[in-house]
C-alpha cells in the first residue's frame, strides 16, 4: 500500500473522520484529504506526528513494501487493528443503485402513511355537512378502506425495499473499509447531486410550510366547517408533497455519506448510535408499559392517549442529553 492508502487506513479505523485527524495535526481538512487521494504528501514533521497518532512506526507509512503496521514501542495493539469488512468499487456502485431505485419508492411510501387519512377527513366533513347525500356510515367506510389501503401498501413497500438493502446493512451500522477507487466514486456522485439535493430540501420545505396557509386563511374568514374539513386534507397531501421530495433526495445524498462515512455515519457516531439505539429501545418500551398500565388502570383509554406525544416530546431532549453525556464521556476518555 502507498501512504496516502495507509493514512485514510489508520484514520478509518481510530473512528476519525478527516476533520477530526485534521485538528490532531494542526492543518486543514483539504491537507488530510490531499494526502489520501494521493494529490500530496505530508513532509517528515507530518509523518512523524502521523505515526504517533496512529501508533504505528514511520517505515509503515513510508514504505510501500510493509503491508502490515509496526507498532511504536509502548504503544499496545488495541481492538481497533482487527480486520474490518472491505466495500469493492462493484459493491458500492450496487449500493448507490439500490439506494437510487428505492429512494422514490420508499418516499413514496412515507407520503403514502401521511396522506392515508386525507379521504375519511374529507368524506366525514361532507357527511356532516349533508353535502352529496353521503351517510356518516359510507364516510367512515370508505375513508377507513382507503386509510388502510393506503397503510397497508407502504408496509409492502417498505418490507419489499428492506429486503432488496438487507445485505448492505452494515454499511449503515458498522466501521468498513473502502477499496481504491471507492471513495473518490462517492465524492464524485456527491458533488454532482449536491445542486438536486438542496433543490429538493428546500422544495420541501417549503411545501410544508404553506401547507398550513390555505387552513388558516380559511379559519380566519369563518369558512364553513366542510370547507375547513377540505383544507386539513388539502394540508395533508401537500405535507406529504414536501415530504416525499425531502426523503427522496436525503435519501440518495444518505448514500455517498454511508460510503464515504462522513455526517451522521462517521464511525464516532455509528458507535454512538448502537448505544442509542439500546436506549431507544428502552425507553419506549417503557413508555408502552406505562401508557397500558395507567390505561387498563383507569380505564380511560380516552384520555390516556396524551401520553404519546408527550413521550414523543420528551423522548428529542432526552435523546439529546444523552447523546451530549456520551460525547462528553468519549472526550474525557480520549
Amino acid at each position: 500500500m502507498i501512504l496516502a492508502e495507509k493514512i485514510m487506513e489508520e484514520r478509518k479505523k481510530n473512528g476519525w473522520s478527516q476533520e477530526e485527524l485534521a485538528e490532531k495535526l494542526s492543518v486543514s481538512r483539504q491537507a488530510v484529504s490531499k494526502w489520501e487521494s494521493a494529490q500530496s504528501i505530508p513532509d517528515l514533521q507530518r509523518v512523524i506526528q502521523l505515526s504517533e497518532i496512529f501508533g504505528v512506526s514511520t517505515d509503515y507509512l513510508l514504505k510501500d513494501e510493509c503491508e502490515t503496521p509496526q507498532p511504536i514501542e509502548g504503544v499496545e495493539p488495541s481492538d481497533k487493528d482487527f480486520p474490518l469488512k472491505k466495500v469493492s468499487v462493484e459493491d458500492a456502485n450496487d449500493f448507490m443503485e439500490v439506494r437510487k431505485k428505492n429512494a422514490p419508492k420508499i418516499a413514496a411510501a412515507v407520503a403514502a402513511c401521511i396522506v392515508s387519512p386525507s379521504v375519511l377527513i374529507f368524506l366525514a366533513g361532507l357527511s356532516e355537512a349533508q353535502i352529496g347525500n353521503i351517510s356518516e356510515g359510507v364516510a367512515a367506510s370508505v375513508g377507513l378502506v382507503c386509510l388502510l389501503g393506503f397503510v397497508a401498501a407502504a408496509v409492502f413497500t417498505f418490507i419489499f425495499c428492506g429486503m432488496q438493502t438487507k445485505r448492505f446493512e452494515f454499511l449503515e451500522n458498522e466501521c468498513f473499509e473502502t477499496a481504491y477507487g471507492v471513495e473518490g466514486l462517492a465524492k464524485e456522485k456527491l458533488k454532482n447531486y449536491e445542486g438536486t439535493f438542496t433543490r429538493g430540501i428546500a422544495v420541501g420545505v417549503v411545501l410544508c410550510i404553506v401547507a398550513a396557509i390555505p387552513l388558516l386563511v380559511a379559519a380566519c374568514m369563518d369558512a364553513p366547517d366542510a370547507v375547513c374539513t377540505s383544507f386539513v386534507s388539502l394540508l395533508l397531501i401537500l405535507v406529504a408533497c414536501g415530504v416525499y421530495m425531502i426523503i427522496r433526495v436525503g435519501m440518495i445524498k444518505g448514500s455517498y455519506d454511508i460510503l464515504l462515512q462522513e455526517g451522521d455515519y462517521t464511525i464516532s457516531e455509528k458507535k454512538l448510535k448502537k448505544k442509542s439505539d439500546a436506549f431507544s429501545g428502552a425507553y419506549w418500551c417503557i413508555a408502552t408499559a406505562i401508557y397500558l398500565g395507567w390505561s387498563f388502570w383507569t380505564m380511560r383509554w380516552d384520555f390516556t392517549w396524551i401520553i404519546w406525544p408527550v413521550a414523543g416530546v420528551l423522548f428529542a431532549a432526552v435523546s439529546g442529553i444523552f447523546r451530549a453525556v456520551m460525547q462528553n464521556e468519549k472526550k474525557k476518555i480520549e
